[in-house]
This record gives C-alpha cells, sequence and structure tokens, in this order.
C-alpha cells in the first residue's frame, strides 16, 4: 500500500501537538510538513483583554491543566515525525507557503485549529482539503462549538466533524461525523480531550481509507435554526450557567437518555470509513 502523502496545518498548542505527531506514527501515512500557527487572537488572549473575567481564567487555566495531563507525555516522548514548521497565525495564506503548497502537491491537506484558508488554496486543493471542525455542523458553527451545548443542555450536539473545506465558516460538505464518549463525572475537559483523541485516531482511518469515501447526503437543517457564537460571546454568566448546569447532574441527565436524544440529532456517518 502506497503511503498517503499529506500536509497538516494547525496550532500549536498541546492538543494539535498531539494531533499531528500522532497522525505521522502511522505506517501508511507521510507528513511531508506541517505547519504550526502561533496563538494569534487564541480564547486566553481575548477573555485577558475583557473585564470580570476571574471565572474564565480559572477556566482556561483548568483546560491547560488538563491538555497536560492528557496529551504532555506522549508529547515529550514520541519521535516526531510531523516535519513541523513555525509560522504566525494568518500566514498560511501568504505567497511564500501558497507556492511551497502547491509545489509539494500532497495527495490530502488536513486542517484542524488553524487561520481562515483563503484563494488560491481553496480551488488548487478542491476535493482534497479535509478541515476537522469540533462541534457538529450544521448546528453549531463559529467559536466555541463544543463549549455551547453545555452552556445550552445539550450534549447531543457536541462532537466532530470532518468536512471538505470551502470558504464559509463550517460550511463545507461533511464527510463524517463523530461523538463524544461521555461517562458519570465527566467535567467538560476531560470530555474535550478524551475526544480530541478520539478524532485523531478516526483521522488516521479517514486519511488511509479516503480512496473508500461516499459522497454522503448532507443533513437538512434550516439556516435560521443554527446557532452561531463568537469568541467574544464567552463571558461571566455563560460559563457560570456550564457550571450550574454540572451541579444539577447535566451529564448523568445526558446518560439517562443519551440513546433518545442523539437519535433525534442526524450526524453523518461515512461507510467508506472502516472504524
Amino acid at each position: 500500500m502506497e503511503k498517503k502523502k499529506i500536509v497538516v496545518i494547525t496550532g500549536n498548542e498541546l492538543r494539535h501537538i498531539f494531533f499531528r505527531k500522532n497522525i505521522a506514527l502511522d505506517d501508511n501515512i507521510q507528513v511531508l510538513k506541517s505547519y504550526c500557527e502561533s496563538e494569534g487572537d487564541s480564547l486566553k488572549k481575548v477573555v485577558e483583554s475583557s473585564d470580570d473575567n476571574s471565572s474564565r481564567m480559572d477556566h482556561i487555566a483548568m483546560r491547560t491543566q488538563t491538555e497536560i495531563d492528557f496529551f504532555k507525555s506522549f508529547c515529550d516522548k514520541v519521535v516526531d515525525l510531523s516535519n513541523p514548521s513555525y509560522i504566525k497565525k494568518n500566514e498560511i495564506n501568504s505567497e511564500p507557503i501558497v507556492k511551497e503548497l502547491m509545489e509539494l502537491n500532497p495527495d490530502l491537506i488536513i486542517s484542524y485549529g488553524c487561520s481562515i484558508i483563503r484563494e488560491p488554496l481553496l480551488s488548487f486543493f478542491n476535493g482534497r482539503f479535509i478541515n476537522i471542525h469540533l462541534g457538529l455542523s450544521p448546528y453549531y458553527r463559529g467559536s466555541g462549538t463544543n463549549f455551547w451545548p453545555f452552556v445550552n443542555n445539550e450534549l447531543e450536539y457536541v462532537g466532530v466533524t470532518y468536512m471538505y473545506i470551502d470558504k464559509g465558516i463550517d460550511t463545507g460538505e461533511i464527510i463524517h461525523q463523530i461523538r463524544p464518549r461521555i461517562y458519570p463525572n465527566d467535567n467538560i475537559h476531560q470530555i474535550g480531550n478524551r475526544l480530541i483523541v478520539d478524532m485523531s485516531e478516526v483521522c488516521i482511518k479517514l486519511i488511509n481509507q479516503f480512496d473508500n469515501l461516499q459522497k454522503m447526503p448532507q443533513i437538512p437543517f434550516p439556516k435560521e435554526s443554527v446557532k452561531y457564537y463568537k469568541k467574544t460571546d464567552f463571558n461571566e454568566q455563560s460559563l457560570a450557567t456550564m457550571y450550574e448546569n454540572f451541579k444539577n447532574d447535566l451529564i448523568s441527565n445526558f446518560l439517562k437518555s443519551s440513546n433518545q436524544l442523539t437519535s433525534q440529532v442526524s450526524i453523518i456517518n461515512n461507510p467508506g470509513i472502516e472504524l
């Protein structure tokens, strides 16, 4: 079996490092290059610049610590076969990098947690450019799409979407989707990190089985029902609501009715991916 030659475009926080290193370990995948973006206007920087931010800063610190607990040992010890190149936020669309990507001409480009991709990359790699969106499209779009279902008491909308990238935000043709594994007494960070592990493993399968993927009917969902959030929507009140939901047995209530709840929210399962 000939190796799939790919390029990864991602961030440079621990979850991103785990993602690119894990994919590069697969025997059937050759990562020609990983473009690792600086944080730019990260959520942490947005929160730091706002007033009345103590709860949000604590929440972000807890997220950082749980990522260390989940990912740091792996990231420190594993051989890095992902050929990282460190770039500034939005630099991926610069003329020198666009030229370099076209010359590399990988079988696939995989993006996760990076800047918005623009032309001419969209057209040149049409059908070969897959974006990983932490959230279930088309239901939740924008920022924090796996945070807001916890605020809205809708855990059936938590998951990951693999889609062909287009010029919109989280609007590309959906290839495949997965939901998280949720266990009693989980917190939001444990669920999120476990989902990133699963997302990475499914991504490896998707890359290896890309030639078997089927074009899937898309989820019919009215645009006016889409929930769209920005980084600035993340405030002290929304965080307080989320934690109050946990106190009111958010997890156990969901687990009691998970089969019924998830059956009411359609996701796309591509039969070309053998899980």
